[in-house]
């Protein structure tokens, strides 16, 4: 049996439905008026995908992670060697080293976050100003440390903490939020050359 592809077969199926209303007629015995669309198939163009991710976040403006838009490599050299130029990584460097980094789109730049040591690339910033119940647990149990280690306040927080009294309290603020909520301080913006 012979395949038609699915535009022919849409049209083939449109026609029938038309003749099918036409035969039908209206109780007035004047033909009933049908507005149609046929259904087209979208196209695919190479202008909807991206490999580069210069391009990608200059068509896409801001966007948390590349989406399915960008078909390239996850980290592509051209990136790697952007964070070589600023310092970020060192060329000598293993390449798992260098690879160990995620990147988005923000205001249609390329913005870079080398995961490093254990730092928080893909979490927002936690903002907030209330004492977690962990913070609380660690100061109840160190009442005058002046500093309340990441593993308990979350390496995302945008505040030293330490406790004062038993209690938790904010130190200082250390790190700046950027317009997309993550930690401003861990992120670098790359240019092409």
């Amino acid at each position: 049996m012979r395949q038609f592809p699915a535009v022919i077969c849409q049209f083939l199926i449109l026609g029938v439905v038309m003749v099918a209303l036409g035969a039908c007629g209206s109780p007035s015995g004047a033909s009933p008026t049908v507005s149609v669309s046929p259904i087209l198939p979208t196209p695919t163009t190479e202008a909807s995908s991206f490999h580069d991710p210069f391009a990608y976040c200059a068509a896409v403006g801001t966007i948390d992670a590349p989406d399915a838009r960008y078909i390239g490599d996850k980290l592509p050299d051209i990136l790697v060697q952007g964070m070589i130029r600023k310092g970020i990584v060192t060329a000598d460097a293993p390449p798992a080293i260098q690879q160990n980094a995620v990147w988005r789109c923000m205001q249609g730049h390329v913005w870079i976050c080398h995961f490093g040591a254990n730092l928080p690339c893909q979490e927002k910033a936690d903002t907030s100003q209330a004492p977690t119940a962990e913070m609380t647990a660690y100061c109840a149990a160190n009442p005058a440390t002046d500093s309340i280690p990441a593993v308990v306040t979350g390496r995302a927080t945008v505040y030293a903490w330490g406790c004062k009294d038993g209690n938790a309290s904010i130190v200082t603020a250390s790190f700046r939020v950027d317009p997309q909520g993550y930690l401003a301080d861990f992120w670098y913006e790359l240019v092409a050359l």
